[in-house]
This record gives C-alpha cells, sequence and structure tokens, in this order.
C-alpha cells in the first residue's frame, strides 16, 4: 500500500478526528491521537497574524503516519518512547528529552522502541479560524 502526502492541514484534521484515510489499496485508520494543549494568537490583526500551537501527540508501539507535511516547520520534544523520523530525506531516532527540527516538508514518523510514544509539537503558522 502506498501513502501518498497530503496538505499538512488535511493530515492534521484527519489525524485530531481519528478518521480513516484513503490510501492506494484502501483506507488506512490512524489509531494515534493529537490533543491541541495550547493555542494563540501573536499580537496583531486576527486575519494576517501568526498563531502558536503547542500540541501533544501519542503513537502507539509500531505505528508509523503516513507521508504527510506540517502547516509549519518547527522543534518536536519527545516525552517518551523511541520514534524514527524520516524528514525530508533524513533519517534520525529520538527518546525522551530529545529534541528535533521539523522542516515541513514530506516526513513520516514512527514509533520503534516497543512501547507507545509521545512528543509535544510546538509551531507558529498562518492562523486558521
Amino acid at each position: 500500500m502506498q501513502l501518498k502526502p497530503m496538505p499538512g492541514f488535511l493530515a492534521a484534521l484527519l489525524i485530531s478526528a481519528g478518521l480513516p484515510i484513503h490510501a492506494d489499496g484502501g483506507d488506512v485508520t490512524l489509531p494515534m491521537s493529537r490533543q491541541l494543549l495550547m493555542k494563540r494568537n501573536l499580537e496583531g490583526d486576527q486575519g494576517t497574524s501568526p498563531e502558536v500551537r503547542v500540541i501533544r501527540v501519542n503513537f502507539p508501539t509500531g505505528f508509523k503516519t503516513p507521508l504527510h507535511t506540517h502547516d509549519a516547520q518547527g522543534p518536536r520534544y519527545v516525552i517518551k518512547g523511541r520514534l524514527r523520523v524520516e524528514d525530508h530525506g533524513k533519517t534520525d531516532v529520538y527518546g525522551p528529552g530529545d529534541t528535533f527540527w521539523e522542516t515541513g516538508e514530506a516526513m513520516t514518523i514512527e514509533s520503534i522502541g516497543g512501547s507507545d510514544a509521545e512528543m509535544i509539537i510546538f509551531e507558529v503558522a498562518a492562523h486558521k479560524d
């Protein structure tokens, strides 16, 4: 089954809603959870000011995300577990206490540590209504 890159806003919506996505060969249900911890507009006009978001993401053991992008690049902080991150052609493994920079390019993340993994996403992106 080949998963195709999807726009960041669509991937985020599908992941946060826990809905199945369609990929070559059938539907795929994403068993991960995503929780918005904080969202705040930076000072300025609501229509154009950037928005800061802090998001907690849980990855079940062995789960790998489909190839996807996010609305913004930014730092990620691993709370528990081990994650293999393939981002913009580069692969690294991160564990508890590690931070990494997500480029905003097509990427996947896989929980490889034999237990569930959890990370925090920090991003500054265009304001969403």
